[in-house]
């Protein structure tokens, strides 16, 4: 009865081993899969623009150095992929982004759709010092960096925070109309980095094509797409809702709309700047 007992014992123990042991074995596959994909999307997190990757069979458009449209494609990309509202809030919805562009929101209700273009375009030639062409103009007056400062005593002022306040000034009196009265109607089969979507009016939207690729066996173009949004938010890229194997990228086609998340553009709507 003893060496029953005993016996009995060491099976259980031997199974309690065996059960251990194979759930190690059930687990850890899963662990090391998910620690493998958490691993592998981290290391291809695209840092600027132009590393998004491409689908395949496509390449990046050569476009001008110092271009503008180059300029774009070196934005940086933020780590926290968060799109935040002016006043520090998440926004509602995270799910129609592909990435957040680093670039400042600043705390007011300001910078929106039209307004992100023209910030965007301020930053470049910003970047290249060419003040004077920081210009905007409403229905009834001209905006320009260059004669700001020219009125201003700048002395020890930083230049880039000069900018910013300049920028407040555009944002409340310039918008969709602006940007429209900037640009001119292009073929959406030409589109570039740079070019801008926009629809002047109130309600009205602007979103920015920041790069552009091609599939040099098909021919098809496709594009990413930029912007700023009501409330105030940080600039993103957005995603392409009509199709996920796509998206964020979108094709250019035949179609007469162009759908995004939040608004419907139409193909004559693609503007390149004067």
């Amino acid at each position: 009865m003893k060496r029953v007992t005993i016996a009995l014992c060491l099976l259980l123990c031997c199974s309690i081993a065996l059960i251990m042991l194979f759930s190690k074995l059930s687990v850890s596959p899963e662990l090391v899969a998910a620690s493998s994909i958490t691993k592998n999307i981290s290391s291809t997190t695209p840092k600027v623009i132009t590393e998004i990757p491409l689908p395949q069979g496509y390449k990046r458009i050569e476009i001008p150095k110092g271009s503008f449209g180059e300029w774009l494609r070196q934005i940086k990309l933020r780590k926290d992929n968060t799109v935040y509202l002016y006043n520090g809030t998440p926004k509602t919805d995270q799910t129609l982004h592909y990435a957040v562009l680093d670039i400042s929101t600043d705390n007011k209700d300001l910078q929106q759709c039209a307004d992100a273009i023209m910030r965007l375009k301020a930053e470049y030639y910003f970047s290249k010092k060419q003040y004077d062409s920081i210009d905007f103009s409403s229905a009834n007056k001209r905006y320009n960096f260059q004669q700001m400062l020219n009125d201003a005593d700048i002395t020890g002022k930083d230049m880039h925070a000069l900018l910013l306040q300049f920028m407040e000034t555009v944002f409340m009196n310039c918008g969709t109309y602006t940007v429209t009265d900037m640009t001119r109607t292009i073929d959406v089969h030409s589109i570039l980095p740079g070019d801008v979507f926009v629809k002047a009016g109130a309600p009205g939207h602007a979103m920015i094509v920041v790069d552009v690729a091609l599939n040099e066996t098909t021919g098809k173009k496709i594009y990413l797409l930029a912007q700023g949004y009501m409330p105030a938010q940080d600039m993103h890229i957005v995603m392409n809702p009509n199709s996920s194997t796509l998206s964020p990228w979108y094709e250019v086609n035949d179609s007469e709309k162009i759908i995004t998340p939040g608004w419907i553009f139409t193909k004559d709507q693609l503007k390149r700047w004067k």
